[in-house]
């Protein structure tokens, strides 16, 4: 087997995507990634990070190239709620939170809008979802609703309350949304809206 055919095959075995430092751990040479690249075999997505031209459109493309270009965001607010389909509104960004101590990351693509969470907001409410073979971490549907509240005037009451809406409808828990409301600082916030819904 040449070095391009075996690099095309570690490719579709990592579900058409790699980063550059996951294809040279896997074996390909770097002027093997390159040539393939330049002869349209791959295509490189944003820096660092190529994809085979014909690989199937994966749902969540933007979340799993964040998710690989940023190893500490965790995917939140209007996106998170796209992912868990809680709301109408479609993100132009990707909604990544942060650790206060985190630097800022350089992306080119997609667009994102950062948020710098403090360690107790940050740290809870983390699910794992595996997308074409990566790990995107994406708050739960509850962490998302009372960050919702918490940046109300960043996002958006309405979106806070569709969110909130949607949830109660598909049988969240109130105490559930009210722990993490209280994590976030906004129970005295949700509360009122959580009483006038239920």
């Amino acid at each position: 087997m040449t070095s391009i055919k075996k690099a095309i095959t570690i490719f579709e075995q990592h579900s058409g995507t790699l980063r550059t430092s996951q294809a040279l751990r896997l074996g390909i040479a770097p002027r093997i990634l390159y040539a393939l690249r330049d002869a349209g075999q791959i295509v490189e997505v944003t820096r660092g990070v190529f994809r085979l031209p014909d690989a199937a459109s994966i749902e969540h493309s933007d979340l799993v190239q964040v998710a690989q270009r940023i190893p500490k965001g965790i995917i939140c607010l209007i996106s998170a709620l796209a992912f868990h389909n809680l709301t109408t509104q479609i993100p132009h960004q990707v909604y990544v939170a942060l650790p206060l101590d985190a630097e800022k990351p350089r992306l080119a693509y997609p667009p994102v809008r950062l948020f710098w969470l403090s360690q107790a907001s940050y740290s809870a409410g983390i699910e794992e979802h595996l997308q074409a073979g990566v790990t995107v971490r994406v708050y739960s549907r509850e962490k998302t609703i009372a960050d919702c509240f918490k940046y109300r005037n960043k996002i958006g009451l309405n979106v806070a309350l569709e969110a909130l809406k949607e949830g109660l409808g598909q049988g969240y828990k109130p105490e559930t949304l009210l722990d993490f409301a209280r994590i976030d600082r906004v129970e005295k916030t949700m509360r009122p809206y959580l009483e006038a819904l239920l």
